[in-house]
C-alpha cells in the first residue's frame, strides 16, 4: 500500500533557502525566512544557515539558475546537511531536480507545514484532513519515488525496445496512483461522515441559543492560554507554533449570569497552502458560525500588523470577514519595544490590552463580553404550572436562574434568558414580571 514517507524523521540538519526575483521582496522574504526557521525546528530539525537568495528570473528546472543551484547543493554538502528546505513553493519536476542534483533530502514550506500538521493532529476529522491534504500534495510527486526503476533497467522493453515500451518504475506509479485515488476517495467519505456528526452537535448548540464567540489570531498569539485562563480549562498550551489543531469549545458565564461558548481555533501562518484551508474549512466553519470574534494579537511581536492581516485574509477567504471582532492585544507582559505597543494602539484604537498569561485585563475583557451580548438576554419572570415540568427543565438547562419561588401549583422563575426561549415561553409571562433594567 502506497505511503506517504515521513520525511522529518529521516533529516537532522537542514539548509534554508528563499529565491527572490526583485530587490523589493527582500525584506519581505528574510522575514518569511524567518518564520520558516520556527517552523522547521517545530520538526526537530537542525538548521545550519539560512539564506536569502537573488534570481533575476524563475527558472523552470532549479527555480534558480543552474549555476546558483550547484552552489547551494555544495554548501548544502559542505555544512554537513541532509535537508535543504525552500520557503517558495517546488514544482514537483523542481523537487526531482533538486534531489538529484544535492542526493539529499528537498521540502518546501507546504510541506513541512503538511508535516507538522501531521504531528500536531489529535482528533479523527484533524488527522483525516491532514491525511487528504499530505495525499493530495504527494499524487503529482510520485514519480520521482520510482524513477529509479527505469534507470536501473534501461530503456528497453522488449526485442529492440520501442520507444512506446513502459517501464518498471512507469508501471508501479501508475499503480500507486491508483491506490492514493483510492484512498483519497475513501479519506473523502470518512470525513464526510464526521463532518455530519460535527453538523449534529453544532445544531444541539444552537438550539440552546446560546452565544458563541470563536478565538482567531496568527498561532502562537496566546489563544489557547487565553482560553484556558477565561474557563479555567487545561487545553495543551505550548511555546510553539500550530501547538493545538483541533477546535476546542469551552462553556463561562459572565457577569450578567449570561452563559458563553468559546471556542479555541487551528492558528494561522502566512502563505498557508490552500490545499490546507480547504481541508481545515469544516474545523474553521466555527469561526462562520460564532456571533462574534476575538482576534488575539502578540503585543511583543514586530510583525503583528503583518500577522494580523494574513488572519483577516485567511477568514475573509472563509467567509467570515464581515463577522464582528474584538481585537485583543495579548502578551502585554512581555513587551520589549513601547513603540511596537503604541502603533497597534493607534491602529487598534478599540482593542484591550491582556495578558492570558498573569490574568491582567481579563476582566475588563469579560466585561466587554458582557456589552457586546448585552441585546441577547433580558431579565423576565414567569410563571410556570407545576405540571409543566418540561418547562422548568429546559428554564434550567438554557437559562441562568435568579430565583425560585412557589406559590400554590404554580412557580415564579425569574431568568435571564435568549431571544428562542423567551419566545417559547410567551404564554407563561408573569403579570408583574416586567423586565428589570
Amino acid at each position: 500500500m502506497f505511503e506517504v514517507r515521513e520525511k522529518p524523521d529521516m533529516v537532522e540538519k537542514a539548509l534554508l533557502v528563499r529565491i527572490c526575483f526583485a530587490k523589493r521582496e527582500e525584506e519581505e522574504g528574510a522575514k518569511l525566512l524567518e518564520e520558516l526557521e520556527e517552523l522547521v525546528k517545530t520538526l526537530g530539525i537542525g538548521i545550519e544557515k539560512s539564506l536569502l537568495v537573488r534570481s533575476r528570473v524563475t527558472h523552470r528546472q532549479f527555480i534558480c539558475g543552474t549555476g546558483k543551484a550547484e552552489e547551494l547543493s555544495d554548501l548544502a554538502k559542505e555544512l554537513g546537511c541532509d535537508c535543504i528546505v525552500f520557503d517558495n513553493e517546488v514544482s514537483p519536476m523542481a523537487q526531482r531536480a533538486w534531489e538529484e542534483l544535492s542526493d539529499m533530502t528537498v521540502l518546501d514550506r507546504e510541506e513541512v507545514i503538511l508535516d507538522i500538521f501531521a504531528k500536531r493532529a489529535r482528533t479523527k476529522e484533524a488527522r483525516l484532513q491532514v491525511d487528504l491534504a499530505r495525499m493530495q500534495y504527494a499524487m503529482p510527486r510520485m514519480a520521482r519515488m520510482w524513477g529509479h526503476l527505469d534507470r536501473e533497467g534501461g530503456s528497453g522493453g522488449g526485442k529492440g525496445g520501442g520507444g512506446a515500451s513502459r517501464g518498471m518504475g512507469e508501471q508501479q506509479i501508475e499503480v500507486d496512483r491508483r491506490m492514493a485515488r483510492k484512498r483519497i476517495d475513501r479519506i473523502k467519505a470518512e470525513l464526510k461522515t464526521v463532518r455530519k456528526q460535527r453538523a449534529t452537535q453544532r445544531k444541539e448548540r444552537q438550539k440552546f441559543d446560546t452565544p458563541h464567540a470563536a478565538i482567531v489570531g496568527y498561532t502562537n498569539a496566546g489563544k489557547s492560554t487565553l482560553l484556558n485562563k477565561l474557563a479555567d480549562s487545561d487545553i495543551m498550551v505550548a511555546d510553539m507554533l500550530f501547538a493545538t489543531l483541533d477546535p476546542t469549545t469551552r462553556r463561562i458565564e459572565l457577569p450578567d449570569g449570561q452563559p458563553m461558548l468559546l471556542t479555541d481555533t487551528v492558528g494561522f501562518v502566512r502563505n498557508l497552502p490552500h490545499r490546507l484551508v480547504e481541508s481545515f474549512k469544516s474545523t474553521l466553519e466555527e469561526s462562520l458560525l460564532a456571533d462574534f470574534l476575538i482576534h488575539v494579537l502578540d503585543a511583543n511581536e514586530p510583525q503583528a500588523e503583518t500577522f494580523f492581516e494574513t488572519t483577516l485574509g485567511v477568514l475573509e477567504e472563509l467567509g467570515a470577514g464581515e463577522k464582528p471582532m474584538l481585537t485583543v492585544l495579548n502578551k502585554i507582559d512581555r513587551v520589549e519595544d513601547p513603540a511596537t505597543l503604541a502603533a497597534l494602539r493607534e491602529r487598534h484604537p478599540e482593542s484591550l490590552e491582556v495578558s492570558a498569561l498573569t490574568g491582567a485585563g481579563l476582566e475588563a475583557l469579560i466585561q466587554r463580553f458582557t456589552q457586546i451580548l448585552a441585546d441577547r438576554v433580558r431579565r423576565l419572570r414567569y410563571r410556570i404550572p407545576q405540571s409543566r415540568g418540561e418547562l422548568l427543565a429546559q428554564i434550567h438547562a438554557e437559562a441562568k436562574v435568579i430565583s425560585t419561588e412557589y406559590e400554590g401549583n404554580d412557580v415564579v422563575v425569574e431568568a435571564l434568558l435568549g431571544g428562542a426561549l423567551e419566545g417559547k415561553l410567551g404564554g407563561f409571562l408573569d403579570e408583574d414580571g416586567e423586565e428589570e433594567e
